[in-house]
């Protein structure tokens, strides 16, 4: 052999392995982290889903409950409960009131509550087919333009019974002058 430089040497048969060995640990490890990691996660998501199912039959639940208690809110509060709730305390019904007018004056005359409770208003009315209906307006001008305006109805059904009725409606308005 001539001259100079290199030469060939064998290499040893687990020189490479040994070399090899701690990237293919470090890409093994990293692999079972990985996998370690995803199966935490997956877990945690999994028991929040549970908690969160939990929490839907919770709001089911309470949501139920709110809307029996608001019907019953709505029973109390319908006009024929609070007109017998008031008769079972001894409340009367009130009579006519009076109006004050912007101007500080009072308009109409204000009755006083009768004593006795009136008899409680029937909830199906039985209609007669002779009926006399005697409507009656009146109507007072003012001169502050706060029309008054009394309307009586007289509703005279057979001899069984006798209905009337009056209302009383007062109007404010505003004169643009």
């Amino acid at each position: 052999m001539s001259g100079g430089g290199l030469r060939m040497t064998p290499r040893r048969p687990g020189a490479t392995t040994a070399a090899r060995s701690p990237f293919v640990l470090l890409i093994v490890l990293l692999l079972a982290g990985g996998l370690f990691t995803l199966l935490l996660l997956n877990s945690a998501v999994v028991q929040d889903s549970f908690q969160l199912n939990d929490l839907q039959k919770q709001t089911t639940q309470l949501t139920d409950e709110e809307q029996g208690l608001q019907q019953e809110v709505d029973g109390y509060s319908a006009p024929d409960a609070l007109d017998k709730r008031a008769r079972e305390l001894g409340m009367v019904p009130g009579g006519n009131p009076a109006f004050l007018a912007p101007d500080g004056t009072v308009r109409g005359q204000a009755d006083a509550a009768t004593t006795e409770p009136l008899p409680e208003p029937s909830v199906t009315p039985t209609p007669t087919p002779s009926a006399t209906v005697t409507p009656t307006l009146t109507v007072t001008p003012t001169p502050t333009a706060t029309p008054s305006v009394t309307a009586t109805v007289a509703v005279t059904p057979s001899a069984s019974a006798q209905i009337s009725a009056a209302a009383s409606v007062q109007t404010t308005t505003r004169s643009n002058g």
